[in-house]
């Protein structure tokens, strides 16, 4: 095999583990007493994380449309998960940030993401755990690739 080859069958097979620990990870989100939408995870994990930020930014970082989004903020809202709040420099452009509760969630949210990552780790073989922690800071560098890639 060629290079790119290897590094075309790398990339589909990394896409494809990658996605499915994704809809793993997601289905802990009910165990973590949250009956929200992936979406609607990934907006409240964004905003507690990066907040108080922008709606644009928040569109732009999680790859939403502005209709999807301001629906998705609004029942965030409603919920008492975020605040939003209007900038007083530009009527046109809002802010979000988490509540106590928006903290809360995500935070239990993460912990539970977490936990189930921490108790699939145990079940591997003490070789497989030592790949898995040679492997982060390249995939660290791979996603903040991606990133800058689509800045």
């Amino acid at each position: 095999m060629t290079r790119s080859a290897t590094e075309l069958e790398a990339a589909q097979r990394l896409r494809g583990v990658v996605g499915r620990l994704s809809r793993l990870l997601r289905r802990t989100d009910n165990e973590a007493g949250v009956e929200l939408t992936p979406t609607r995870v990934a907006v409240l994990l964004a905003a507690e994380r990066l907040g108080p930020i922008r709606l644009a930014e928040i569109a732009e970082r999680e790859g939403l449309n502005p209709t999807l989004l301001s629906r998705t903020i609004a029942y965030l809202v409603s919920d008492g998960l975020l605040e939003r709040s209007a900038d007083p420099e530009d009527r046109r452009s809002a802010w979000v940030q988490a509540t106590d509760t928006g903290h809360a969630t995500a935070r239990n949210i993460r912990a539970k993401r977490t936990q189930s990552l921490q108790d699939a780790i145990q079940q591997l073989d003490g070789a497989d755990v030592a790949l898995l922690e040679a492997a982060l800071p390249a995939l660290e560098r791979l996603a903040e690739a991606i990133s800058e890639e689509q800045r």
